[in-house]
């Protein structure tokens, strides 16, 4: 039989199975036959999941690997039950990191800033590099084995998005959710842009409180103003006090001078102020902090900025004009203690604000910017969750949504780019009449004038981002794709962007078309390092997902990421993981080797007809539970249960069980009890693949490939169904309670030390005839497995000197000693392996008890060394306690 691979069918697998040999052709395959592509089967339930997009700029990193290995384990496991299914792939444009990012090329490469360039000539420029290396983090996502539809492959700038962004843009306005004015901004003088709320990290840092006299304009005295930001004074335009603070009472209504200036301020009530704070004294600076701006806005104060976009000082700040902020506070504090203004100073911690892409300290700076009224987007947002029509796994993150969507604030849209989707607004330069249109208008319809200028702002990178779901479907129009796979079906994401982009897809969704994007929002956490700290380049602690698949294979990264995960909490990576993962695929392809050097091409897994044995009934009933207890775990997103089921039931019931017990009938059996054995084992490897396959794609496709069973590629065969037909309880009661026999004298053999190639003898008493009967059905299986000769069964047996006696639920085990084990050596051996034990529980303890030890070590040196100390206990009292039933032998 040909396998639709391009191999032939055979019972030959190679010795062990290398990864690098099959990854590419298998992924070549499965896109040449058109595997992914959504549509294949018109008749079953849409699927779809569309792929959180990452930068174009970027290469893969461990959280994208996790996050995809979800969506893909989830699109193979519904393709195979028969959905449409349909992972919808694509790239981020990035504006602030891909436009740093080629900006940092230029200025290496030639000298030039994009400003040399003019701004159509750098588009142009970011648009070649996005053509040349924009592919790279779609290849990589390839050679993870992720099976997207990649033709219908979508970029946020493309034609078909950039006019639903527009589109949404301008309806917005209509609206009157979108609008234009001078607020205060987070702002970035590094990236020379603004940022909204969620695209800025707080870092508690330490930093100084100077306090400030500043003089009555008239008579004696002066109010001490305590500021961490004293730079900023020069756009001083009031001091103010609580209303209710008795000390200022007598000052409200005044003037005060401002320091290092000739101007005078005003002395103001307002009951922002906390008076608890410094001096209860508070200086307002509207143009450099947004609740002075607010404050400014109740009393109608003017708002001077004194600083440039780049963050030095502009003319407003005097002699330190030009200097940067910070060397401009530095002055500034030297001036004010040189000229007697400065009290004191004191140290003060406080939360800092950084540029999420370069961090950058950010600068509150007042500017004109666009806006979304985000209130009346909001409230259908929250309603949608509350309802049930949009599920988030685990639920506790429905709390975390709602409590940022109940308290949103309006969203500051413009960036001040020139990579982004252009701002759809024409200022007009006869009239000063300001247009929003969809296409680019060719005169004013106020004026009739043709000096039309374009918006210079591009919009935040998240605007288009929020319409994803949808438009990469053909929104606005109603195309198929939209028609049949929206709304979604699940989003993977990670919680850090519940905020950025989680919310505002629903915001936009529900405004636009009505309906949820998706039904369900899947929260899984970070991947840390084995110390459990967050992977950083500052840290150097990131790994490269693609080395790991070098080293050990896409199957065995998937397989542990998979594994590791439980929702919404975070794991940690560690290689020994990675290395136990690849051990289980070593594990499934000798397992393959075994079923294929003892099967015949006729063994297609069919049981019809055939005479099941008790070992047979057993592992096909297990089999079932396992279809059934997967399947539940995938339904309810418990990827990391999924996972350890499937791997359970293939290495220890399938590998170390089944196979063991099949062996009897392999090599001992007549022809009809071989080809019984055979067909089983082909019927549950194959359906053990099934399971596998959307885990670890490529060693199951490559072993599915060489079975003898009927089908084009395991990407498309049936997902695994429960059999009434196989429920045998009873098969399970009489083989488990075999395996606890042969595990019990294995156990023991193991812990009183019989050497491996000598036999023992059992006596097993039952407690009555019906379990005689069912114990003695399984002896060929015990004598074999457990190495027993002989194996006695004797309902009134009484138990033989120096014995083990072991209890099992119907039966009684004995295990006679005498002339297998020295009982004398044996005690001496176990007594020496508790010193030894004593003796690194000691060596620990002198380095746990020293305190300087504990103080200098890095914390996980610390904590290996309780780890030890923990292990060598535990080991101790299993010694302990085999040493006490030795010497109760004797």
């Amino acid at each position: 039989m040909e396998g639709q691979g391009g191999t032939t069918r055979s019972d030959e697998l190679p010795t062990a199975f290398e990864p690098a040999n099959v990854e590419n052709k298998w992924y070549r395959f499965w896109m040449e036959k058109g595997y992914f592509r959504a549509g294949r089967v018109p008749e079953g339930k849409p699927f779809t999941i569309v792929i959180p997009p990452p930068n174009v700029t970027g290469a893969l990193h461990m959280g994208h690997a996790l996050d995809y290995t979800l969506q893909d384990i989830l699109i193979r496991w519904r393709r195979m039950q028969g959905r449409d299914a349909l992972w919808l792939p694509g790239t981020d444009h990035a504006g602030i990191a891909t436009q740093n990012r080629v900006e940092a090329t230029l200025l290496k490469e030639t000298g030039q800033t994009r400003h040399d360039l003019g701004r159509e000539a750098f588009v142009e420029k970011v648009w070649e590099w996005k053509r040349q290396y924009g592919s790279i983090i779609t290849n990589q996502i390839r050679a993870l084995g992720f099976s997207c539809d990649w033709s219908r492959e979508r970029f946020t700038m493309d034609e078909g998005l950039s006019k639903a962004v527009r589109e949404v843009f301008v309806r917005l306005y209509e609206r009157g959710l979108i609008y234009r004015g001078k607020y205060i901004i987070n702002w970035c003088p590094r990236c020379r842009t603004a940022l909204s709320d969620i695209e800025v990290e707080h870092e508690e840092l330490a930093g100084t409180l100077h306090y400030i006299r500043y003089p009555l304009a008239e008579g004696t005295g002066h109010l001490v103003v305590a500021t961490t930001r004293p730079e900023t004074m020069f756009g001083d335009v009031a001091v103010a006090v609580h209303p209710e603070d008795d000390r200022y009472r007598t000052w409200i209504g005044k003037t005060v001078r401002l320091p290092l200036t000739d101007r005078e301020i005003p002395v103001i009530a307002d009951a922002y102020v906390d008076p608890s704070f410094g001096t209860g004294c508070l200086k307002i600076t509207p143009a450099h902090d947004p609740n002075d701006f607010e404050v400014g806005r109740r009393h109608r104060l003017p708002a001077p900025a004194v600083m440039n976009e780049d963050g030095t000082m502009n003319e407003g700040a005097g002699e330190f004009q030009g200097m940067d902020r910070f060397a401009a506070r530095r002055a500034v504090v030297d001036k004010l203690r040189e000229e007697g203004y400065l009290e004191r100073v004191e140290e003060h911690r406080h939360a800092v604000g950084h540029c999420q892409r370069c961090q950058t300290v950010v600068e509150p700076f007042l500017s004109e910017q666009w806006f979304v009224k985000m209130k009346p987007l909001a409230e259908p947002a929250i309603e949608a969750v509350k309802a049930g029509r949009v599920r988030f796994v685990p639920e506790r993150f429905e709390k975390l949504y709602l409590h940022w969507v109940e308290n949103v604030r309006d969203w500051c849209i413009s960036r001040q780019l020139w990579w982004g989707h252009r701002i759809p607004a024409w200022y007009c330069q006869a009239c000063g009449e300001t247009i929003v249109r969809v296409e680019e208008p060719e005169r004013c319809p106020r004026c009739g004038s043709e000096r039309l200028h374009q918006e210079e702002d591009v919009l935040d990178t998240w605007f288009s981002s929020a319409l994803w779901p949808f438009s990469t479907m053909g929104w606005p129009e109603e195309t198929e794709d939209f028609q049949r796979y929206f709304p979604t079906d699940v989003l993977v994401t990670g919680f850090d962007i519940i905020y950025f982009w989680v919310a505002r897809m629903i915001f936009m969704s529900l405004a636009f078309t009505g309906h949820v994007p998706f039904r369900t929002v899947y929260i899984h956490g970070l991947v840390r390092d084995s110390q459990g700290r967050k992977m950083s380049k500052s840290l150097g602690n990131g790994i490269d997902p693609l080395e790991v698949v070098d080293k050990y294979g896409a199957d065995a990264l998937r397989f542990m990421l998979a594994s590791g995960t439980s929702p919404g909490n975070d794991q940690r990576f560690y290689w020994e993981k990675v290395e136990s993962s690849r051990h289980f695929a070593n594990k499934i392809w000798n397992a393959a080797r075994f079923v294929m050097m003892n099967v015949d091409g006729t063994a297609d897994g069919r049981l019809d007809g055939l005479p099941l044995g008790w070992t047979d009934r057993w592992i096909v009933r297990r089999l079932n539970e396992t279809v059934r207890d997967v399947t539940h775990a995938l339904e309810d997103y418990d990827f990391g249960g999924a996972a350890k089921t499937v791997y359970d039931f293939v290495w220890s019931e399938f590998c170390d069980w089944y196979i063991e017990f099949s062996k009897a009938a392999l090599y001992g059996g007549d022809s009809e009890a071989r080809r019984t054995a055979g067909q089983v084992l082909v019927h549950v490897l194959d359906r053990a693949l099934r399971l596998l396959h959307p885990f670890m794609p490529f060693v199951t496709e490559e072993i599915w490939q060489k079975l003898p069973v009927h089908g084009e590629s395991l990407v498309v065969a049936p997902w695994p169904e429960v059999e009434i037909r196989f429920e045998d309880p009873r098969a399970a009661e009489r083989v488990e309670e075999w395996m606890d026999l042969i595990r019990r004298v294995r156990n023991v053999r193991s812990e009183m030390n019989v050497p491996p190639g000598k036999p023992v003898p059992v006596v097993v008493r039952p407690n009555s005839e019906e379990a005689l009967a069912d114990l003695q059905a399984g002896l060929i299986f015990i004598r074999r497995l457990a190495h027993v000769e002989p194996c006695t069964f004797d309902l009134h047996a009484a138990a033989p000197p120096k014995s083990v006696t072991e209890v099992l639920s119907r039966a009684e085990v004995f295990i006679p000693l005498e002339g297998l084990v020295n009982l004398e050596d044996e005690i001496k051996r176990l007594e020496k392996e508790w010193a030894d034990l004593q003796a690194e529980v000691d060596r620990v303890r002198v380095k746990l008890n020293n305190p300087s030890f504990v103080a200098k070590a890095p914390a996980a040196v610390v904590e290996e060394q309780r780890r030890k100390e923990q292990d060598y206990l535990a080991r101790q009292q299993r010694v302990a306690a085999r040493l006490q039933a030795v010497k109760n032998l004797m």
